[in-house]
């Protein structure tokens, strides 16, 4: 399904809330936790999924491991998803390390079976098994812990029809073909999705605020 067709049907069930709110009334939301950002962009007008849309359904490869997948709407627990590449000098750093905080503070405070951790890369010529190892030594990621999960398409093309076309997520390459240490243009993103597989919030700063995603992650697991 293309994100143009996701959006489609995603508009379809967010019609009367959305009109509901022009109202000035307040209906409550039974697919979402969290009440909506203020924003002054509607979810149908953002390019990736956003609050109150479900996420799209795809399965992709847990390079750590041997020969597994995920299914991101087979997973029945709240989870962030970063999209990220491993030789980023930028955002990406930033916005793991981010995911690493909140991991290490489940695991530290006993909810780290409750949410699950799903960094994917849009690098897959560089990003394979070994590298990305590497990665998390070198962010200092609990790998053991069975929450986090790193996800590999298994090539650019691949990359491209999942993450861009499902997704939303753009992303394009700085440096010619030939060139073997290219760098990647793209915007931050994590997506805080439900239990059920709806957004709950799409964080976009270069920053995220990790005490604010970790209060909101509280909000949805006592719900």
């Amino acid at each position: 399904m293309q994100r143009r067709e996701y959006l489609q049907g995603a508009m379809g069930i967010g019609v009367a809330s959305v009109a509901t709110g022009c109202l000035g009334l307040t209906e409550t939301n039974e697919n979402v936790v969290l009440d909506e950002p203020d924003r002054k962009t509607e979810s149908s007008d953002l390019p990736y999924p956003a609050w109150n849309e479900k996420i799209p359904d795809v399965t992709l490869p847990k390079p750590l491991t041997t020969q597994e997948t995920v299914t991101l709407r087979n997973v029945d627990k709240p989870r962030l998803v970063e999209f990220f590449y491993s030789h980023c000098q930028t955002v990406c750093p930033v916005l793991t390390s981010t995911m690493r905080n909140i991991q290490t503070h489940s695991l530290n405070n006993g909810y780290g079976d409750q949410i699950e951790f799903f960094p994917i890369t849009f690098d897959p010529e560089r990003d394979d098994a070994k590298r990305l190892s590497t990665y998390a030594d070198e962010m200092n990621i609990n790998t053991d812990a069975k929450n986090w999960q790193f996800l590999r398409p298994k090539s650019k093309d691949r990359a491209k029809s999942v993450i861009t076309d499902k997704f939303g997520f753009k992303f394009s390459r700085t440096h010619p073909e030939n060139m073997d240490m290219y760098m990647f243009a793209h915007m931050p993103l994590i997506l805080l999705v439900n239990a059920d597989d709806y957004v709950e919030r799409a964080y976009t700063s270069k920053s995220p605020d990790a005490e604010k995603i970790i209060s909101n992650l509280k909000t949805i697991r006592n719900a």
